[in-house]
């Protein structure tokens, strides 16, 4: 390196010291360091749970200079930036970036600091990159196409990560310190007794992944279940298991929307686990006018979905997760779900927010694909690797906060005279 090259870092590793000193101050600098291309540290290089590596001289700056949620996202999938220990603990100080960075940027002076940082190296075009959808927003085709943006990445790399039954959603937790499997099949067994399904009777499961839920009620409680999925990948893996542990005559699953399914009062019981982030805040007049017509006088419709709080202003721009995770996804309160339910005609009977378990399921998941990081890059390229490691990090810190809950809604078509069919008390769903 010439003694011109020298100097530059140089000043750049000075520059980029003094915009973090500026930008976080107090309790974040005890949590988080960094260290420099150099191999500086800054504030210090005493341990800290997190290391954030600034990978270049210009790291900072395309990390920050955009003033997006996306753009710090690209800066790490991109490798302008690493983090090394816990990337959940890193959201902490995103949150204070967040709030200290956007009042910064709208300053000149400090724009022009980040602009005598040298850019980074470009990013490449030819990766999976983000989600470019066209047409009208949760059409039939659209939602297709947004939902095998997500799920078509490949069935080996979410099996590296899943339980043995690939549940992709919420575990249910005795203890912190149950291991993921034994998790996944308690929810498994809960939603099943909280359904209370019997032998004989039709369950739909919509939006039903690689069929764990379809696969294990027809197992263990002897019912007839078909599951629907957007995603053909999804469907043939589910199939396949579903012949090898000898069920094809009473379970399936199907590469159906549920806007396309007409079979009124066909079922007994409807699940949805994990789907509902998919609808969109306009179509929930139509998925739950689906889900009742579905059902049988006297039916049950559980309803597991992620929510937002009431409170939380409008976001501004495009969300990273929207970007690269769950395109046209929406979380809505848990209020406005119930409401736009009862207007459908359903009966809410029972809600339950799981928000500690979702929160306790994805710090499973990231050890879990980090674990697996050589075997992962086999079938997805690093950057769709980092994908997973800072969307899943990000949402075990928001439910952690608060800022994500996640509910399941017990929902009843009302028999005749108003009949439930239920139980007085809920005693059955905790033997």
């Amino acid at each position: 390196m010439s003694t011109s090259q020298y100097h530059a870092h140089d000043q750049a590793a000075n520059i980029t010291k003094s915009l973090l000193a500026e930008i976080l101050k107090g309790d974040a600098q005890k949590k988080v360091r960094f260290r420099l291309w150099d191999g500086t540290y800054w504030p210090n290089g005493d341990s800290k749970p997190s290391t954030v590596v600034l990978n270049h001289p210009g790291a900072l700056r395309s990390m920050l200079l955009p003033g997006t949620e996306v753009g710090l996202g690209e800066a790490y999938l991109y490798n302008d930036f690493d983090v090394e220990g816990d990337l959940e603990f890193v959201f902490t100080l995103a949150d204070t970036l967040g709030q200290d960075i956007n009042g910064v940027l709208q300053k000149l002076r400090t724009a022009r600091i980040l602009l005598q940082l040298p850019s980074g190296p470009a990013h490449p075009t030819d990766r999976r990159g983000p989600a470019r959808l066209t047409g009208k927003r949760h059409s039939l085709e659209r939602d297709r196409k947004a939902v095998t943006y997500h799920y078509d990445v490949s069935n080996d790399f979410y099996a590296l990560w899943l339980d043995r039954h690939m549940v992709y959603s919420c575990a249910y937790f005795q203890s912190p310190d149950d291991d993921l499997d034994s998790a996944q099949e308690r929810k498994l067994d809960y939603i099943c007794r909280k359904l209370r399904l019997r032998p004989g009777q039709r369950l739909l499961d919509i939006g039903c992944g690689w069929g764990g839920l379809v696969l294990y009620a027809a197992r263990n409680y002897g019912v007839d279940a078909t599951g629907i999925t957007l995603s053909q990948p999804q469907a043939d893996l589910a199939n396949a298991r579903i012949a090898e542990a000898g069920l094809a005559d009473r379970c399936r699953v199907l590469v159906r929307d549920y806007r396309e399914l007409d079979e009124p009062g066909a079922y007994d019981a409807l699940v949805s686990v994990g789907m509902f982030e998919h609808v969109g805040v306009k179509m929930l007049p139509i998925y739950f006018s689906k889900a009742w017509a579905l059902l049988k006088p006297g039916g049950v419709f559980l309803n597991h979905g992620i929510a937002k709080r009431i409170t939380d202003p409008p976001r501004n721009g495009r969300s990273f997760s929207d970007a690269y995770v769950f395109p046209d996804g929406e979380l809505t309160p848990i209020s406005t779900t119930l409401s736009v339910a009862e207007a459908a005609g359903f009966e809410v009977r029972d809600v339950e927010s799981l928000r500690e378990h979702y929160m306790l399921t994805l710090r499973h998941w990231v050890r879990r694909l980090e674990a697996k990081h050589e075997q992962a890059v086999r079938y997805v390229d690093e950057p769709t690797y980092r994908v997973w490691r800072l969307f899943m990090s990000g949402s075990a810190y928001g439910f952690k906060v608060g800022r994500l809950n996640v509910y399941q809604a017990l929902l009843v078509r009302q028999g005749e005279g108003g009949q439930s069919g239920l139980p007085l008390t809920r005693a059955d769903w905790y033997r």
